[in-house]
């Protein structure tokens, strides 16, 4: 008698589940753009799609409880002038995006609580550097306002978006660069290039510490670390197939394993959850979704399920985990964009009987605060992501959550920070405050003594109280400039209007004159023929 030995996992009898078309957003014009992106970037409060744009690139956002059918003059994120290539959300701001563009610039978007009135053309900031298309955006996991962007121009940039700076430029890509992640504290940096090499660097200093071969296949590939340390390729071999890996750091030439796929064109997208340790293979038209589990035991990457929908899938996005519903045991969820201008909401799930929270599914995840500020970070101070239980942090309503953090908005420093949040960790001191309408986070100040609120002080509030009466000043003189402006247009108009007046009456008179004047000649004309009649009638009279 044959035995065969079923692996044991809980996440075996994950599901997918698509939600019902009125729960999903319909009639959005999903870039046509070639590049290999995603097109789509989700967190627990908005959703943000590449869309077709006359006139330039433009992105659109909907809060998530905008279902149904999005109106084609829906107010989109429009500020440049070529097309959009790659999004990504702030993972320490729910209302920060940032862009990269065919313009070759990276804007940085504030996007209001409750979506987009108008249309927003206006960036936080603008970092330019590149001199092609910018495709490739990605924020630092643990520092504060830390963004890495790559370009067509094979740069790769190391951003302080809190000042605009430039913290580290690579160079040593000899092509394009295809994709790039950091580790779970940031430590190190892993690319894929066009060359077909894999690369890890140490991004504060720009130090290639090792490369390899990733796949042998010329189109796109793609890397990412997993939470303990290992990376996790996708790619194609030379026959086209495509294909996964799993490496360690310290040997990238000797994979731990490779497996082949399918036969297909389309690019592999990783979607990876640390929580978990499961991994979603979301493939450029394709019309599935496979989902693996990696474990410390062979063969380490396990397969567990597909998910089949009938329509291929032009781009995707996934919901941290603390934007999913615990109360059905929800893990992942994700937003699938199709041809057809559809973005279908899939909810991925364990089955579980009881309505308690499940703690083994639901280990500490990724918090909305950082752990280290920019500057710390490139002095070499590393700190892992902080993370937070999703049962005491999470309020259930309705199916959904509400976060207990306060709402963020932006302030503007002369120096330091240009987003919200200072230095934001586990070990903060500090004191709660409003600036502009939103509530945030201030560090308590430095050893001089002087208080603090967003890194701006005491002499910082009175030169911006002082260049806003300035401001204020020269409007007003505008004001006076542009009513003196439009009494001199008013008297121009009137002197105009005159002078037309005058004219339509002369030549009215004319007229009259002239009409007068044909009277008079016929008045004449008339007696003449009369006194010529009487003429004949009196030599008649006399013949």
């Amino acid at each position: 008698m044959s035995f065969r030995v079923v692996r044991s996992s809980k996440f075996r009898h994950v599901y997918g589940q698509a939600l019902k078309r009125e729960q999903c957003y319909d009639n959005i014009r999903v870039s046509k753009s070639s590049w290999d992106s995603t097109f789509c970037a989700v967190n627990p409060k908005f959703l943000a799609i590449i869309v077709e744009s006359a006139g330039g690139g433009a992105f659109i956002v909907l809060p998530h409880n905008k279902v149904g059918r999005i109106a084609a003059d829906h107010p989109l994120v429009g500020g440049h002038k070529g097309p959009v290539l790659d999004i990504a959300w702030c993972p320490h701001n729910d209302n920060v995006i940032a862009s990269g563009s065919e313009d070759c610039v990276v804007k940085v978007w504030q996007i209001p609580d409750g979506g987009l009135s108008r249309t927003l053309t206006e960036p936080v900031v603008d970092l330019v550097f590149h001199q092609r298309r910018v495709g490739l955006v990605l924020w630092h996991p643990s520092a504060l306002n830390v963004l890495l962007t790559a370009g067509s121009d094979n740069q790769v940039v190391i951003w302080n978006v809190g000042t605009g700076e430039i913290l580290l430029h690579i160079d040593s890509h000899p092509d394009i660069v295809y994709s790039a992640c950091f580790n779970w504290d940031g430590s190190k940096l892993v690319t894929t290039c066009k060359d077909k090499k894999i690369r890890i660097y140490n991004p504060r200093n720009g130090e290639l510490e090792s490369e390899a071969l990733c796949h042998e296949g010329s189109k796109a590939t793609r890397a990412i670390f997993l939470r303990h340390g290992l990376i996790f390729t996708t790619g194609f071999n030379r026959s086209s197939e495509r294909q996964y890996s799993l490496r360690a750091p310290d040997a990238l030439s000797e994979p731990i394993v490779m497996v082949e796929l399918d036969t297909s064109n389309g690019v592999m997208f990783p979607l990876y959850d640390p929580d978990t340790n499961l991994i979603y293979l979301c493939g450029k038209g394709d019309s599935v979704i496979r989902y693996f589990e990696v474990t410390p035991e062979p063969p380490f990457v396990h397969y567990i399920n597909t998910f089949q929908t009938p329509d291929p899938q032009r781009g995707i996005g996934m919901m941290p985990k603390r934007g999913c519903d615990v109360t059905t045991c929800e893990i992942a969820k994700f937003y699938r964009l199709n041809n057809n201008g559809l973005c279908q909401v899939i909810s991925m799930t364990v089955p579980r009987k009881s309505d308690l929270f499940q703690e083994d599914l639901y280990p500490d995840t990724l918090a909305e605060d950082a752990a280290i500020t920019a500057e710390k970070w490139i002095m070499g101070e590393d700190a892992d992501p902080v993370t937070f239980s999703l049962k005491d942090r999470v309020s259930i309503v309705q199916g959904g959550y509400v976060s207990n953090s306060g709402n963020k908005s932006l302030s503007v420093s002369k120096k330091a920070n240009i987003l919200n949040k200072a230095a934001v960790g586990t070990s903060k001191s500090a004191s709660t405050a409003t600036l502009g309408g939103g509530n945030h986070a201030a560090d308590v100040g430095s050893s001089s003594g002087s208080a603090t609120v967003s890194g701006i002080t005491e002499k910082d509030l009175r030169d911006i109280t002082d260049e806003i009466r300035k401001l204020k000043a020269i409007i007003v003189k505008h004001e006076n400039r542009i009513r003196a402006l439009e009494a001199a247009v008013r008297a121009q108009e009137d002197d105009t209007d005159a002078v037309a007046t005058r004219n339509a009456n002369n030549n009215a008179n004319s007229n009259n004159d002239t009409k007068a004047s044909d009277s008079n000649k016929k008045d004449t004309n008339d007696s003449s023929a009369n006194d010529n009649g009487t003429s004949a009638t009196a030599a008649s009279d006399e013949a």
